[in-house]
């Protein structure tokens, strides 16, 4: 063998510098273009001068900053996604990485825009008539109004089509309706404008806009959580509504309709997922580099550097596929059991990075002095909301096979 045969990479290369960004070991940031890092930017800048200082106590305190509402609306984030009616109209890969950093700061802030822009507004976008658009969307986008979405009931959760709330139309086609039923575990419900309603009719599952102050609705907060606490979750009730026929989402008709609004949703939280990890990882990361026990860091414990690679590994992994899902949605490639995927794997992962990070930090972790504690208990609801983890498994068990194994 020569000498040239014997030289290879590990011979001949001086050790590698550190990282630039410890948390993108994967290089990741490369993959996005100069608007997308923009973006990315911009709101992380706004989160860490109007939420980061006060996110500890508002989580503590069950406060949700209705007051931050109209400067998500400035910066565009409401609806972003979506194009026209003063929606920024903005690639879905930029949606998620929103997401991504407003979930980093608190899952119950991404949870606000989730809904606001995914479920309320994507419903009214979507399935609503010209004149239901333009009387709530440019007051959406704008965070002059809030709004809510009611699917989710007492006793109906993963089961929808049997939802019992009902509506029903008098004196024929062009009638009012009555709307009588209960919505459970909405979010934004007690602070909403406007709540996109589903309900059971003669014909199928039908949406309504159902304004705040109409008679017969009225909401109820749910207190006692210990999960998304910076946000506002309520039940929704609904008792001889009188609706005109105007405020039926014309478009919506069966169950396909509301399904088509969660998965707009779900790929919002696959980004969300990454970036309560991320802010996981890098608190831990500080803190071990801090913390002196023996006589030196706890990040130059093995066993400590073990647990920081393998989050590193999983982060990274995650941001991936979040990355990958982004770009087929934004070719129009993007399926239902793909979304189904990325919730389900990266819910997963974030839950057992916030996990496994509050143990780095010890008796530390348990206080919310840090965010580890916090992010855990909000991706516990995260893991349930919009799909638990046995959904998603079944959507894409049946994509795998062809067979459904939902009864």
């Amino acid at each position: 063998m020569t000498d040239t045969a014997k030289k290879t990479p590990a011979n001949t290369s001086a050790a590698p510098g550190p990282l630039a960004d410890p948390l993108d070991l994967l290089d990741l940031s490369s993959l996005l273009g100069e608007e997308e890092r923009a973006i990315q930017r911009t709101v992380r800048e706004l989160l860490a001068d109007r939420v980061r200082p006060h996110i500890g106590s508002w989580f503590e305190r069950g406060h949700f900053p209705r007051d931050l509402v109209p400067e998500l609306g400035r910066l565009g984030l409401l609806g972003m996604h979506l194009e026209g009616y003063g929606c920024a109209g903005t690639s879905a890969t930029a949606y998620g990485l929103a997401c991504l950093e407003l979930e980093a700061a608190d899952s119950g802030l991404r949870s606000f825009v989730s809904v606001q822009g995914s479920l309320s507004m994507y419903s009214i976008r979507r399935y609503g008539s010209a004149e239901q658009r333009q009387q709530w969307l440019p007051r959406l986008a704008a965070g002059e109004a809030i709004g809510c979405f009611g699917l989710t009931e007492p006793d109906f959760g993963s089961d929808p089509a049997n939802m019992r709330t009902r509506a029903v139309q008098q004196g024929g086609a062009g009638g009012d309706w009555i709307l009588n039923g209960a919505k459970m575990w909405i979010t934004n419900g007690g602070i909403a404008d406007v709540a996109t309603v589903w309900a059971g009719t003669e014909d199928g599952i039908r949406g309504f806009l159902v304004p705040r102050g109409t008679p017969g609705f009225s909401t109820r907060d749910i207190e006692n959580k210990q999960s998304l606490r910076a946000s506002v979750t309520s039940e929704l009730v609904f008792e001889e509504v009188r609706l005109p026929d105007a405020a039926r989402l014309p478009e919506a008709r069966g169950l396909g309709a509301p399904l088509s609004c969660l998965n707009e949703a779900r790929f919002g939280i696959l980004f969300g997922a990454v970036g309560a990890a991320r802010d996981c990882l890098q608190t831990a990361l500080e803190y071990a580099g801090q913390r002196v026990q023996f006589g030196r860091p706890i990040s130059a414990f093995q066993l400590t550097q073990r647990k920081l690679a393998g989050m590193a590994v999983s982060l990274n992994t995650a941001m991936l596929l979040a990355l990958h899902l982004g770009r087929l949605k934004d070719a129009g490639r993007i399926r239902p059991e793909q979304v189904s995927a990325g919730k389900l794997n990266n819910v997963r992962q974030a839950i057992e990075i916030a996990r496994e990070c509050r143990t780095i930090l010890g008796a530390n972790g348990v206080s919310l002095d840090y965010s580890p504690i916090r992010h855990a208990n909000n991706l516990e609801s995260v893991l349930t909301y919009e799909g638990t983890e046995e959904i998603h498994t079944l959507v894409v068990g049946q994509a795998l096979t062809g067979q459904s194994a939902y009864r």
